[in-house]
């Protein structure tokens, strides 16, 4: 950790004076506040990228991710498989011991699925960590039509943070009381069953028509499905998009903590906006709300390289005047905010992060 007696990096010296100005930016004339912003945006930092891998155990297969943190370096392109990340590669961590935002996919993603917030998290001064579930990822689905995926999941991030603040050779580097969660689709899900909430798999039976030979369908019918695992009472916030929702106000009240719920205006892949809004309305705290008009499911994955779009259209094509790269800045602006607030240092009397 560094002492507060130490210099400040150049860096961060220029970041705190920008910072300082900006407070007084509403009073300031336009013709000043223009050449601030400018500043602003020639100071932010690059996020450092490391991979890690979660070793098996008795609970599970190793699961392998990256973990994104502050970096001082100016960053440069790193290829990770059909992505080029702007990043640096194991950069030495700026401002631990930081925050930590464990990060869910959804079906058949990937650790790099939400990369770029991620990265914006790790600018922000969040360490930010996800992994590739294991028989729910691009690359392995043979879990991913079976009901034992919506309780692996929640123990894969368990084991995450485990390892984390365990194992991991950077554990110094992370707050373990200030820990956070991300999850998109059926990694909202997953978020929501570690914070508490019990999926009954009953409720969505337009899901599972008649006849369907998927196993999970199977499952349901028969009202064989696993057990999910205990909450997780570390995690203190949650930022919850687009989830498949299985809940009812009953199997909800377990939630605590705090939740930031967003919405697409057109949903898809099983999630309508008819379900997250029954959800926000049966969550026993209100959740901060945020409807995305014009968006579908997949707004929430981040921007597709031109080959990735070629390749996977369903995934990166938006609607028609919807631009998913103005919105993912709008949308990190919101979730920098509200995890600040929510993972602030204990006695802290504004919401930084730090």
């Amino acid at each position: 950790m560094t002492s507060p007696l130490a210099p400040e990096p150049r860096r961060a010296r220029a970041a705190r004076a920008v910072a300082a100005l900006m407070a007084h930016a509403v009073s300031l004339p336009r013709r000043l506040v223009l050449p601030l912003l400018a500043l602003a945006a020639g100071v932010t930092q690059a996020a450092g990228l490391r991979m890690i891998e979660v070793p098996a155990d008795a609970q599970g297969p190793a699961l392998r991710g990256a973990v994104w943190t502050p970096c001082a370096t100016p960053p440069g392109p790193v290829g990770i498989g059909p992505l080029t990340l702007e990043a640096v590669r194991n950069c030495p961590v700026q401002g631990a011991p930081l925050p930590l935002v464990i990060v869910s996919h959804g079906s058949g993603g990937t650790a790099f699925s939400h990369h770029d917030t991620a990265a914006a998290l790790a600018d922000a001064g969040f360490a930010v960590a996800a992994i590739s579930h294991p028989g729910d990822n691009a690359q392995d689905l043979s879990r991913q039509g079976q009901l034992s995926a919506f309780a692996t999941r929640p123990a894969d991030m368990r084991r995450l943070t485990d390892y984390l603040l365990g194992a991991w050779p950077g554990h110094a580097e992370l707050d373990p009381g200030r820990i956070g969660f991300f999850g998109f689709s059926r990694g909202g899900t997953t978020g929501l069953v570690a914070l508490g909430a019990v999926p009954d798999f009953t409720q969505r039976p337009e899901l599972c028509p008649a006849g369907s030979p998927i196993p999970l369908c199977t499952e349901i019918r028969n009202r064989s499905w696993p057990a999910v695992p205990a909450p997780d009472p570390r995690i203190r916030a949650a930022v919850i998009a687009d989830p498949l929702n299985f809940f009812t106000p009953e199997t909800l009240q377990a939630v605590k903590a705090p939740v930031q719920l967003w919405a697409s205006a057109l949903g898809g892949d099983g999630v309508t906006p008819g379900s997250v809004e029954a959800l926000r309305r049966a969550l026993p705290a209100t959740p901060e709300w945020h409807g995305v008009p014009q968006a579908g499911h997949f707004a929430f994955l981040a921007p597709c390289p031109a080959s990735l779009a070629e390749r996977l259209p369903a995934l990166c094509r938006d609607a028609p005047g919807f631009d998913r790269s103005a919105f993912h800045a709008a949308f990190h602006r919101e979730v920098i905010a509200f995890l600040r607030q929510q993972l602030a240092p204990a006695g802290a009397s504004g919401p930084s992060a730090r």
